[in-house]
């Protein structure tokens, strides 16, 4: 396919993302590759963190990936973890998602329990507890203290996740493997999030 130098982009946190934000970064550095004109879009969001947290995904977007590229900063944009709202702004993010026209390339992570984002097939965007083993997976990004780790999350839903027009799961290390099995391997399972990406 032609290049899309306006492509709408889905960036996902964790671990997993980083190396691919090193490598947009130098290929932007190296004048391989401009991102000015695209858009993006946080995949979620912690609930509660004051703004400008060093763990909120917002800043963790900005520092791993907008700093380091040419992206507008005002081109970035997430579900808005600290509205008094948050059915209403989970509604505003969708609907920004759909005037954008869609996310072009989702880049996704998945989690040692096979979720992606953090829900379940067929969801949209929208508040959600975290599970106690997200949380603890958490817990490293912040000092290891689980006590710090916000218990309330806004994601998008695993519906909004396939409407992208393309995924691109990464998953490193072996604590992944049983979450990638299940999803070449298993059938499309509540139980194992990621498998939703067979659809």
């Amino acid at each position: 396919t032609a290049p899309r130098p306006e492509a709408v982009l889905g960036l996902a946190t964790g671990s997993s993302p980083l190396p691919v934000y090193d490598e947009l970064a130098r290929r932007v550095r190296d004048g391989e590759l401009s991102l000015r004109s695209c858009r993006a879009f946080l995949l979620d969001e912690y609930v509660g963190l004051p703004a400008g947290h060093p763990e909120s995904y917002r800043t963790v977007i900005e520092r791993e990936f907008v700093v380091r590229t040419d992206i507008a900063p005002e081109a970035v944009h997430g579900p808005d973890g600290g509205a008094a709202d948050v059915p209403g702004a989970c509604a505003a993010y969708e609907e920004a998602l759909r005037e954008a026209g869609g996310v072009d390339v989702q880049l996704l992570g998945v989690g040692t329990d096979g979720h992606i984002a953090f829900n379940e097939p067929g969801s949209r965007t929208r508040i959600k507890v975290l599970a106690e083993q997200t949380r603890r997976d958490n817990a490293r990004f912040f000092d290891g203290d689980l006590d710090q780790v916000p218990t309330h999350c806004l994601t998008q839903g695993v519906g909004t996740i396939l409407d992208a027009r393309h995924l691109v799961l990464l998953a490193r290390g072996e604590g992944k493997a049983e979450a990638v099995r299940q999803l070449v391997e298993g059938p499309v399972s509540a139980r194992w999030p990621v498998t939703a990406l067979q659809l």
